[in-house]
């Protein structure tokens, strides 16, 4: 294990130039302190958990202290928000702060939010609130623990600093950990700006560096973009088989590397609701939780306008057309492992489209329903559930349709049954409501619950005694939580 000043750094992005980024410095929080750290994250840089309890490690964090290979630099991009083109974008509150290698030859961006003004932070002020760390910070580790491609976070710094939102809140910074931070809008940066001479040098950035296999193909950027769009059918297909919501799928805020990314108003669903909208500045639902399979392809066809330089539209336009197979493959898959099936047959997408139809506007709790079909046989199960739903017939129809499924599926134990669909069904999601109570208690300078929530999460999918109030259905009043962009 190593320490923290034995980081290597191999700051790749950097050395693109300033046509790319600009140099900034962080801005230092007021009396830093350390709110969470995760040792997952941690081990992807070689780092000995026991470095986060030391002040320096606060102290680096939180913008007091550089190594002396750090080069921050705030990255320039632009984007379509909301389905609108803003020319540019930028880190208006993040600096990368250098890349790092492990032992394993793994690169890993360290990018800080929150970290103070930057010459894209446009009227904002360049700071992070407390609340909006932890939600990110656990977002990226819950995500993570469930099998969903994700951004990382090392730790979030608390502090003293005061910082307006709607009230006055503490400042405060996370550290994300990534392979890239490059987004769509990167692309779209240079293409609706005319650089092809800088949009030439960061596709071939993102080919060597991220899509090395790609320049096997007779069309490496074509290939490269393929494999762009199968890894974020492959990535929504889980959002939407976890029922997780992202809010804002902007094309600055999607990834190049199809992992989930810049966590706001994100919501993991109670109740099931398929037009489900998590972010209340989201007045028509453009990024409602059904809206998130269509606005996929929108993104990644507003990254194939931004990539016709390199590529034929006939090819990109062909290239898009495997979008929608991919996913509904892929989602297809998930469903029925979470129904515990281990074969195929070709009624299997209605069987789930009849239930999540005979959930909606039941009230039933989609994580919930998943994990207790599993807790014994078929027969069983379903006898147990149907008092959840409104319309009993309809269910009880869906479920002598789901038994005879079963059967056909062949011949296992209760116990097999149970270890087989408990291994993909978690018992623990990341709620609102918990977000809430462990971010509240944090406000009142106790972190323990943030810490302890944390480590649940980790474990999702295992039975965790002493912490059944985590595999609880919400309260009311935690099913209505608002969140904003600025959460």
């Amino acid at each position: 294990m190593k320490a923290l000043d034995e980081l290597t750094f191999d700051n790749r992005f950097a050395r693109l130039g300033d046509a790319f980024s600009t140099h900034v410095l962080p801005e230092p929080l007021d009396e830093p302190r350390l709110v969470v750290a995760s040792d997952a994250a941690l081990a992807l840089l070689d780092l000995d958990p026991a470095v986060a309890q030391t002040p320096v490690f606060a102290e680096l964090f939180s913008g007091h202290k550089l190594w002396e290979e750090a080069e921050p630099r705030a990255m320039v991009y632009s984007g379509h928000q909301f389905g609108g083109y803003s020319p540019q974008l930028g880190d208006g509150r993040g600096l990368l702060l250098g890349e790092v290698y492990n032992a394993a030859g793994e690169h890993w961006d360290l990018h800080l939010k929150g970290a103070g003004m930057t010459p894209y932070s446009r009227m904002g002020d360049g700071r992070a609130v407390l609340r909006s760390s932890i939600r990110e910070f656990l977002a990226s580790e819950a995500l993570h623990a469930l099998g969903i491609p994700s951004s990382r976070a090392l730790c979030v710094i608390g502090s003293s600093t005061p910082v307006w939102r709607e009230k006055q809140e503490r400042g405060a910074m996370v550290l994300r950990l990534a392979p890239s931070h490059i987004r769509f809008g990167h692309f779209e940066y240079f293409y609706y700006t005319k650089k092809t001479e800088q949009q030439a040098q960061l596709a071939e950035h993102v080919l060597n560096l991220h899509y090395p296999e790609c320049r096997e193909q007779p069309e490496p950027y074509l290939a490269m973009f393929r494999e762009i769009a199968e890894r974020n059918a492959e990535m929504i297909a889980k959002w939407q088989a976890y029922g997780f919501c992202h809010g804002v799928m902007n094309t600055d805020n999607m990834s190049i590397l199809g992992i989930t990314f810049d966590f706001g108003p994100f919501a993991f669903l109670d109740d099931f609701d398929a037009h489900f909208i998590c972010n209340h500045s989201d007045h028509e639902g453009r990024y409602s939780f059904s809206n998130q399979v269509p606005i996929g392809q929108w993104n990644l066809s507003a990254l194939a306008q931004a990539l016709t330089p390199f590529i034929s539209v006939d090819a990109l336009k062909e290239a898009l057309g495997l979008y929608l197979p991919l996913y509904q493959a892929h989602y297809l898959d998930l469903m029925r492992r979470r129904l515990g099936l281990t074969t195929a047959e070709e009624e299997d997408q209605k069987l789930v489209e009849r239930l999540l139809a005979l959930m909606q506007n039941s009230g039933v709790d989609y994580t919930l329903f998943f994990r207790r079909l599993g807790d014994e046989s078929a027969t069983l199960a379903v006898a147990r559930l149907r008092d959840d739903f409104v319309d009993m017939a309809g269910f009880d129809a869906w479920a002598d349709l789901y038994k005879a499924r079963v059967a056909r599926d062949g011949e296992y134990s209760e116990e097999q049954r149970r270890a087989r669909m408990h291994a993909v069904n978690p018992l623990y999601i990341l709620r609102n409501y918990l977000a809430q109570n462990a971010i509240a208690a944090a406000e009142a300078g106790d972190y323990s619950e943030v810490r302890r929530l944390h480590e649940v999460l980790t474990k999702p999918f295992e039975e965790q005694a002493g912490m059944e109030q985590y595999a609880q259905r919400p309260p009311d009043w935690g099913k209505h939580l608002e969140i904003s962009c600025s959460s």
